[in-house]
């Protein structure tokens, strides 16, 4: 089954239609469309076909945007490569993914020299543009690559049917309106990038590009530039409202990526942002369940979106009770085909339809999801269950706490422990927070040391990177506060 390009779609529909500001252009779905056209073009001209690969390794811009669409027209698959990954890392992708083009931003050529700039490619007249051709639902429009649950990075396949029914799950959660405008600060190397510019095309929203994050800029944009909807994760939320971001036309924040701690949903609340929770991963290309903006308060990431079925699983594969924390299985449209050349890996995670994610979350009497743990984050510690959110949002909610962040750490008694890491507010100090957490978590969660950082590795995304969380915390090992006794007890 084949759909036509959403971008020419709206192009015919309402051709003077806001499309996508980034800087100071801002361009009509006419515009756009030629855009694309001239992209398709130039790709053409490379020898891009049906069924060839086009990696792209570039920070925000206008050029993402219109590639993405282009390339479906010549029925080719975009990889959008992580822009902050090291040389060898990016080499090694490209390696994998054998693209007949890699177009490189001249800011990056570094981490690929093999790669044609972006920039001098943008400006060759494309001599023959193509016709638009369909989009056949079943096709790669996407080449992603996640950690997936450990080692090597897999390469998430996402079709034109995933990316088309996220949006309709989105679409079915917030509505749409005429005058609809989508902030993107997240990175469209990553999913939640690329699923809010089609979401845009399909609905003949307007789509305001960020290069990268900025908090004055983030701020400004959400109270003054007619904003409605954006995508953040709380550390940018968090950046946002200290930066003076107000209301605005805002119907709706959505804070993904990892727990919102409940002092920064306050905070957002308090200036007016209607922030909904929402859990999603690049396999589901993207949102899975969201809080209903009408039912929002704050607890959970709310329910599974229309067209999305969530589960949770117990240790033994059966369907855990109502309230208890297992695996979480998905299962709808938006899934992933698979990992791109990886038949076992691909089998593991798609079970009988369901996309096992690795991580640990409930589901309460209304339908609504608890995450606990992100795949490899869970803790487990002398035969106990620690998540990780469950922890740092006790430290968060201590009042000398900017924010915490908790990564599991070898230990020869319990196999594993708790180790926490913590920004603290000018004049505080760590001493005591053990004991706050003490008082108010089971003692085999209470962490076997607390680290004060100036502030908290991130990801491209701004999330917290554990990974790199975890060297910090190995080499400031010794140096943080530790229990009483030097033991934990259970």
């Amino acid at each position: 089954m084949v759909t036509s390009c959403p971008v020419q779609r709206q192009a015919q529909k309402g051709p003077h239609r806001l499309a996508v500001v980034v800087d100071s252009r801002r361009l009509s779905f006419r515009e756009l469309d030629a855009e694309v056209t001239a992209w398709a073009g130039r790709l053409l001209a490379r020898g891009v076909r049906p069924g060839s690969r086009v990696a792209l390794l570039a920070w925000n811009g206008l050029a993402p945007v219109a590639l993405l669409f282009a390339v479906r027209r010549l029925g080719a698959t975009l990889a959008p490569l992580n822009a902050r990954l090291a040389p060898p890392e990016l080499q090694a992708l490209v390696r994998r993914l054998a693209p007949q083009a890699l177009l490189v931003e001249e800011a990056l050529v570094g981490g690929l020299p093999d790669g044609e700039v972006l920039q001098a490619v943008e400006r060759e007249d494309a001599a023959a543009p193509p016709a638009a051709g369909g989009f056949a639902l079943d096709a790669d429009w996407a080449i992603l690559f996640t950690s997936g649950t450990t080692g090597q990075p897999k390469g998430a396949r996402l079709s034109v049917r995933a990316f088309l029914a996220s949006a309709a799950a989105s679409r079915a959660n917030l509505g749409v309106t005429p005058e609809e405008r989508w902030l993107c600060n997240l990175p469209l190397f990553h999913v939640g990038g690329l699923a809010m510019a089609v979401r845009c095309a399909v609905d003949g929203a307007a789509l305001v590009v960020h290069r990268r994050f900025d908090a004055v800029q983030t701020a400004r944009a959400l109270t003054e530039d007619a904003i409605t909807h954006a995508s953040l994760v709380a550390r940018t939320l968090a950046l946002a409202l200290e930066a003076g971001a107000g209301p605005g036309a805002l119907r709706a924040v959505l804070v993904g990526g990892g727990p919102l701690p409940a002092e920064v949903a306050s905070r957002a609340r308090r200036a007016g942002l209607p922030v909904l929770q929402t859990y999603g991963l690049t396999e589901a290309c993207s949102q899975v369940a969201t809080e209903r903006p009408a039912e929002a308060d704050g607890t959970t990431t709310g329910c599974a979106l229309p067209g999305v079925a969530v589960r949770i699983a117990g240790a033994d594969g059966t369907p855990a009770r109502q309230g208890e924390a297992g695996e979480i299985h998905v299962q709808g449209s938006t899934l992933m085909t698979g990992y791109l050349d990886d038949a076992v890996a691909s089998a593991r995670a798609l079970d009988g339809g369901w996309l096992r994610t690795g991580d640990v979350g409930s589901v309460d009497g209304q339908g609504r999801l608890s995450v606990l743990a992100r795949r490899v984050d869970l803790i487990l510690s002398g035969g106990e269950n620690v998540y990780p959110a469950e922890v740092e949002a006790v430290l968060a909610a201590h009042p000398g706490v900017v924010e915490a962040a908790v990564v599991g750490r070898p230990d020869a008694d319990w196999g594993e422990v708790p180790v926490a890491a913590v920004v603290l507010r000018p004049g505080a100090r760590a001493d005591g927070l053990l004991d706050w957490v003490r008082g108010r978590l089971a003692r085999f969660k209470v962490p076997a040391e607390v680290v004060a950082v100036a502030s908290l590795p991130r990801t491209a995304a701004e999330k917290v990177d554990r990974a790199a969380l975890r060297d910090v915390l190995a080499a400031a090992g010794g140096k943080g506060r530790q229990p009483a006794n030097g033991k934990r007890a259970l």
